[in-house]
C-alpha cells in the first residue's frame, strides 16, 4: 500500500512511516477485511465509510502535520484517520455526529493506545473550548467553508476541506494569512455530505 501511494506522488515520508504503522485492518469491519489494504473506500456502517488510503495520505500531506500541532478532525468516522494524524505527532480533537460511529472508534483507539480527544455533536461548528486549531481537516463534502471552522483556525493554520455539490466536490487546503482565507484547489474527489447546522441539512 505504501509504495502505491508513492508511485501515486505522496512524498512526505513522515506521513508515509505514519501510515506504515498504523494498521488499517484495525479499523475495517470483518466483512470487508480481506480488502483492508486495498486503495479503496470501505463501508463502516451508519451509511459513512473509511477512506481511501489515498484519500487520507493526500489530505494529511496538505495539512502539513508538525509534531504538537493541535488538529480538529470533523468526522471521527473508523478512527483511521485521527490514528495517523497521532502518529504524526498531533494533537487530536474529533467530532462525530453518528455515537455509535464514535463509541467503537472509540474502544477502537484506545485499544490501540492512541490518545484523542472526541465527542458526539455537529461538526460544522467546530470546538471553540479548544480553539484555535493549528489544523483543521473536515471528512466529509460541504458546500462551503463553514465559518464557525475558519474562525477558529490559528493565523497560519491550515484547514483541508472538499467542497462541492451533492454529487462531485473539490479538495481545498485553505491557509489563514493576516485573518483571511486563501485557498488552493487540489484535486477532485467524492464524499459523503457534511451534515450540520453549517453544511447540508
Amino acid at each position: 500500500m505504501i509504495e502505491l501511494l508513492r508511485t501515486r506522488g505522496i512524498k512526505d515520508e513522515r506521513l508515509l512511516a505514519a501510515m506504515q504503522k498504523v494498521e488499517r485492518h484495525h479499523f475495517v469491519d470483518l466483512p470487508f477485511k480481506n480488502r483492508s489494504y486495498d486503495d479503496s473506500a470501505l463501508p463502516i456502517g451508519s451509511q459513512q465509510t473509511i477512506s481511501q488510503p489515498y484519500t487520507v495520505a493526500i489530505m494529511t500531506e496538505a495539512l502539513a502535520v508538525r509534531p504538537g500541532d493541535k488538529i480538529l478532525e470533523i468526522g471521527t468516522g473508523s478512527g483511521y484517520q485521527a490514528a495517523v494524524l497521532v502518529e504524526m505527532g498531533a494533537r487530536v480533537f474529533s467530532i462525530e455526529r453518528h455515537v455509535s460511529l464514535l463509541n467503537e472508534a472509540r474502544k477502537r483507539l484506545e485499544q490501540l493506545k492512541y490518545d484523542i480527544v472526541s465527542k458526539a455533536g455537529d461538526g460544522t461548528l467546530g470546538w471553540k473550548d479548544f480553539s484555535p486549531f493549528d489544523g483543521i481537516i473536515v471528512t466529509a463534502a460541504a458546500p462551503d467553508v463553514p465559518e464557525p471552522l475558519s474562525e477558529q483556525l490559528q493565523e497560519g493554520g491550515r484547514f483541508v476541506i472538499p467542497i462541492g455539490d451533492l454529487n462531485v466536490q473539490d479538495l481545498y487546503v485553505i491557509t489563514k494569512i493576516h485573518q483571511k482565507l486563501s485557498s488552493r484547489k487540489i484535486t477532485g474527489f467524492k464524499f459523503v455530505p457534511l451534515i450540520g447546522k453549517k453544511g447540508w441539512q
